[in-house]
């Protein structure tokens, strides 16, 4: 498997697809086991880890637009005010959900996390009703209906709602929609949104280090590869994720969303050792159900088209 894929070159649908699927699982594969490698940099504070992922990952991206041929597509967009407006707020958007999640897998919370990306097609569905005034069938209403009381339940159960999960999963949605809004191709917009938040994090990154408090050069050459590498791990999946939207379906790739959330439920149960109540199994049932439905009904619309 290619780190940049091009063009599926087979003519046989049949073959285009197995390829997509296979980029589809890598993605979201890659995406799930991110939880085990934040969690590897436990001891540097979440922040610093996630200003670090913003630095290496623009370098790392910046030499893949070049490779790729992109150069003159990123220079096109970084001319465009309206863009690199909408761009400053989903680098905002990105960077608080990056450092939400690294600090949810550095603190045994991989739990609430994965259940605030399942949580997170749900809440794509209520901003395409509230904000695009898209209609809401019927099957989604139930799903809908069914991922509240779940989360009703949890609330009721812990005595506050789940914070953690709902802030990643309407951070999610909100940045997917803006992106809508910037179309630019997504290499680009992380580059952009990578380098936006590059230009806070080298200063403040200079200051911890002079403080003798940076993470890089004081836990050893494991931690500052890590770090380093950092820049790879976002950017990889992404292009897997890309490779995959060129080769499948929109619909179909959607239902490889829940192979991450899946994987951080069972590193957060198996590997973790996180508690899981009765009342964590009730609520996460509801949510598959809800997504059961959003599921059955997308693949169903789909043949009705076919």
């Amino acid at each position: 498997m290619s780190l940049i894929p091009g063009e599926a070159g087979e003519s046989a649908a049949s073959r285009t697809a197995f390829v997509g699927a296979g980029f589809a699982v890598a993605a979201y594969l890659t995406w799930a086991l991110l939880a085990l490698y934040w969690k590897a940099l436990a001891h540097v504070p979440a922040l610093d880890v996630m200003l670090h992922r913003a630095i290496w990952s623009v370098l790392f991206i910046l030499v893949l637009i070049v490779v790729s041929g992109r150069l003159p597509m990123l220079v096109e967009a970084l001319r465009r005010p309206k863009s690199l407006l909408i761009l400053a707020a989903t680098a905002g958007l990105l960077a608080s959900n990056w450092y939400m999640f690294i600090w949810a897998m550095q603190s045994n919370y991989a739990l609430e996390a994965s259940l605030g990306y399942y949580i997170n097609p749900l809440v794509n569905v209520l901003l395409g009703v509230v904000i695009l005034r898209e209609p809401l069938s019927g099957f989604r209403r139930v799903a809908v209906a069914l991922a509240t009381i779940g989360v009703t339940l949890l609330s009721i159960s812990l005595g506050v709602p789940p914070y953690m999960a709902l802030f990643l999963a309407l951070t999610f949605g909100l940045y997917g929609l803006l992106r809508k809004m910037a179309p630019a191709d997504p290499l680009v917009g992380l580059a952009i949104e990578s380098g936006l938040m590059a230009l806070i994090a080298i200063p403040w990154l200079l200051l911890r280090e002079s403080e003798g408090f940076g993470g890089m050069g004081r836990f050893g050459l494991g931690t500052d590869a890590l770090l380093v590498a950092a820049g790879v791990v976002t950017a990889v999946p992404l292009i897997w994720f890309n490779a995959a939207a060129k080769r499948l379906q929109l619909s179909t790739l959607g239902l490889f969303q829940y192979i991450a959330p899946t994987g951080m439920f069972l590193i957060a149960v198996f590997i973790n050792g996180e508690p899981l109540t009765t009342v964590h199994i009730i609520t996460f049932v509801l949510i598959w159900a809800a997504l059961a439905l959003v599921a059955f009904e997308t693949l169903r619309n789909r043949a009705r088209v076919a």
